[in-house]
């Protein structure tokens, strides 16, 4: 397998890496911790469980796809710009994920919102997207090289 090949495959195994974990994130806390909501709220308890749990083998698969990618693409040490590649993937992955999830589901479809029927509910769902954006911001900026590769030189590795 050439460099190239090991990069593309270390960047797409790396934004479903941040995919799955954001996915797993928002599942154990949000919808089993806390019990703020499920996946599909408007139906009966057994209709949410059912809606999370097709969420959950999501995430599970797209953590066990992204784990085969990076696998295949081997250390990312030893490639030139492997380790932003990775650590900016799963950043813009996780990011990326979370502001289209609380978009279409939050805003669009309706289909649930952060802390389902709270009186500041629009509230957390701004705040959800806010930091969704930060994050997927973050892994922008490390993408385009930045100073993190100043501060350590394995980040630019």
């Amino acid at each position: 397998m050439t460099a190239e090949e090991k990069l593309k495959l270390l960047d797409y195994g790396g934004i479903l890496l941040g995919i799955g974990l954001a996915g797993a994130f928002d599942g154990i806390v949000f919808h089993q911790l806390l019990q703020w909501h499920s996946v599909y709220m408007h139906t009966h308890r057994h209709g949410q469980i059912v809606s999370d749990g097709v969420f959950h083998a999501f995430t599970v698969v797209a953590l066990a796809v992204s784990a085969v990618m990076l696998w295949r693409a081997g250390h990312p040490g030893g490639l030139a710009r492997g380790r932003r590649l990775l650590v900016s993937g799963a950043l813009l992955g996780a990011g990326g994920f979370n502001v289209v999830e609380g978009i279409v589901n939050h805003h669009v479809l309706q289909l649930h919102h952060v802390k389902q029927g709270d009186p500041y509910e629009l509230l957390y769902d701004l705040a959800y997207l806010a930091v969704s954006a930060l994050i997927f911001a973050y892994g922008l900026y490390l993408r385009q090289g930045g100073r993190a590769e100043g501060r350590s030189s394995d980040m630019a590795r």
